[in-house]
């Protein structure tokens, strides 16, 4: 019971820290870096260095720049003030950050504990081969375990909303990115490899796309909200961030139409308070939609969500070609 509690107790902390200050997704202070997953996981670190995660740290002759050296991270930088992209708030979404509280340092892209924690705390417990209770320690220690599709889908979120008003308004950065959980986690990002020891990199099945593509739409919601709930006047960011709610409560409305069951969430925003100075009534409104996400996500293996067959994406629209060993 103790190891469920706090497993509870964490995930609950995942799903709800875009609510507060804009911050790491990995706490960098627990952060080992990507060279520790690659070991036992050599399949899935090949994999993650096709991506545009690791290349917007790492790029090397012939590919496109790193990202802190292209002219357009050059301007935005500039007119906020920044000297470096590798430093400051870039390094929050682009980049890993390790180190302590006062001075933390680039050590990659994206990675592995940017999405599943920073693995000071479990990595050790995480791959003793011996424990069959490992996987289930670990997730009580702090590891965000791929079955919990909610708290992994969430940190796509913190950062392809862009939630930093001044970031967009003052530095000119896009307000959000056409994040799809589908289409985004089936092209160059995915990395499904365990179950087939590193033979093949497999799509995920029809059942959990399901899955996917209907959390991802409640995560957008929550997410958006959260977003809006940072915007302190009106501008190009407080005007996006509505506007992507609008747009995604009406993919929600056809989800529901399509015969599943999402209108507790749809029905939980009201319109009036879609207004930047209120971040304690979007951030309430935004918990509600987390808990209710979170309980049709651990509730749905996707076989009853057919209905949503004909919105989902097909992989056409993938982002990116998918590593294959």
């Amino acid at each position: 019971a103790g190891v469920i509690t706090a497993v509870l107790s964490i995930t609950s902390v995942n799903l709800h820290a875009a609510g507060g200050e804009y911050q790491f997704k990995a706490d960098p202070t627990k952060v080992l870096g990507a060279e520790n997953c690659k070991e036992c996981h050599a399949p899935i670190f090949a994999a993650w260095e096709k991506t545009h995660h690791y290349l917007s740290f790492s790029a090397g002759t012939g590919e496109k720049p790193a990202m802190h050296r292209t002219d357009e991270a050059k301007e935005i930088l500039k007119k906020m003030g920044m000297r470096s992209a590798k430093r400051d708030l870039c390094v929050q979404c682009h980049y890993t950050g390790q180190g302590t509280e006062s001075r933390v340092k680039t050590i990659s892209g994206t990675s592995c504990e940017s999405c599943h924690g920073g693995g000071a705390d479990w990595n050790k417990v995480h791959s003793n081969k011996e424990d069959s209770m490992a996987l289930i320690k670990s997730e009580a220690l702090g590891m965000i375990r791929p079955h919990n599709t909610y708290a992994v889908a969430a940190n796509c979120f913190t950062c392809h909303t862009v939630p930093a008003e001044d970031l967009v308004n003052k530095g000119g950065h896009t307000a959000g990115s056409d994040f799809e959980l589908v289409s985004w986690s089936q092209g160059e990002v995915r990395h499904n490899l365990q179950k087939t020891e590193g033979k093949q990199n497999t799509e995920a099945s029809g059942e959990h796309k399901r899955v996917l593509y209907v959390v991802g739409r409640i995560l957008d919601l929550e997410h958006s909200i959260r977003a809006l709930a940072k915007a302190t006047g009106p501008g190009t960011y407080a005007t996006r961030m509505t506007e992507r709610i609008n747009r995604v409560l009406g993919e929600l409305k056809k989800i529901e139409s399509a015969g599943v069951a999402v209108g507790a969430v749809v029905s939980a925003v009201d319109a009036g308070q879609l207004k930047p100075g209120n971040a304690a009534t979007l951030n309430g409104i935004a918990d509600k939609i987390a808990k209710t996400g979170q309980a049709f996500a651990s509730g749905n293996d996707g076989a009853k969500l057919a209905g949503v067959d004909g919105l989902i994406p097909g992989s056409d629209k993938y982002k990116g070609k998918p590593y294959q060993p």
